[in-house]
């Protein structure tokens, strides 16, 4: 996907300090703490012959670190040129603008929503389709080796699945990284996130700490979103993360967010809730689920059950 966006310049390029309506507070700036890339998140080879070793590191991935990195070959027609518009920068909760433009279309359904996509450059809408088609495909697999790993019956997350949108943003270089974010720290209310991306930038928060995540060759980043953790009743984190700027390239990436129908309860799955596992999340369909969130806040402050003890 290196060649499906080429940055819109925006009106941050080449300025010479942070405006102040991009200065976060001190608490949520990247300040000047050198934060590492992290090699140990895990790169997963889908191709391999050995699907219950697949299984195995996409699940201990996902405890672990609720992120990892599948290799998977995306058609050639996916990686034509093309020129995506990014528009106004986006707006933080925390009372700042993120250092970032982008688009956002829906991709559900494909054959409908996408009428409404722009219709230049030439071909946009046929080569971004393409795209959405492949990352279905790839979400199929992933979501099918979650199952498997999980010990639930095949298709349980197949059927309530679909891309929902994409998120097309590009970041460009900031005069002072410390001050600011490409993307507020935030968790995926997704079943996962499939992301392409062109730089470092990406960090996700573990232990406490951020880490970076590094940026492999042919590879995607996946992270486990909220109803996957709900699904799982636990046994699977969804990480929260963020993106940090730099000051001396522009990063492009791309998000398609797999997420269940509006309508489809998310609760945890039966055959992973007994006596000594009880449920420690709630029965919401994901729009209630959405708007309690947006109404009471963290998913785990707004949605996670207290489970009495006996």
């Amino acid at each position: 996907m290196a060649a499906m966006i080429k940055n819109h310049e925006s009106k941050w390029y080449n300025v010479e300090s942070v405006p102040d309506c991009h200065i976060f507070g001190i608490e949520d700036r990247p300040g000047n703490e050198s934060i590492p890339l992290c090699d140990t998140i895990p790169i997963i080879d889908l191709a391999n012959s050995d699907t219950n070793q697949t299984v195995d590191k996409i699940i201990q991935a996902s405890q672990e670190y609720g992120f990892f990195q599948p290799f998977e070959e995306i058609s050639k027609e996916a990686n034509e040129n093309g020129w995506v518009y990014m528009g106004s920068n986006s707006f933080a909760p925390k009372g700042a603008y993120m250092w970032r433009d982008n688009l956002k279309h829906s991709c559900y359904p494909l054959e409908e929503t996408m009428k409404h996509w722009p219709q230049y450059p030439a071909r946009y809408r046929e080569v971004v389709a393409t795209y959405i088609k492949e990352i279905k495909r790839l979400s199929l697999r992933i979501l099918e080796a979650i199952c498997q790993g999980l010990g639930l019956e095949k298709g349980h997350l197949e059927g309530m699945s679909h891309v929902e949108f994409l998120t097309a943003s590009s970041y460009p270089p900031c005069p002072d990284p410390s001050l600011t974010l490409g993307l507020l720290g935030h968790l995926d209310h997704s079943l996962i996130t499939i992301l392409f991306q062109n730089l470092e930038g990406l960090q996700v928060l573990k232990d406490g700490k951020w880490i970076g995540v590094e940026v492999v060759p042919n590879a995607f980043v996946v992270n486990i979103g909220t109803q996957i953790q709900i699904i799982s009743n636990g046994k699977l984190t969804s990480a929260e993360h963020r993106v940090v700027t730099n000051s001396g390239k522009g990063r492009t990436s791309i998000a398609t967010f797999i997420n269940p129908m509006p309508d489809c309860i998310i609760e945890p799955a039966k055959l992973l809730v007994n006596e000594a596992n009880p449920p420690l999340y709630p029965s919401l369909s994901f729009k209630e689920f959405v708007n309690v969130s947006k109404a009471f806040g963290p998913f785990t402050d707004a949605v996670k059950t207290t489970v009495p003890s006996n």
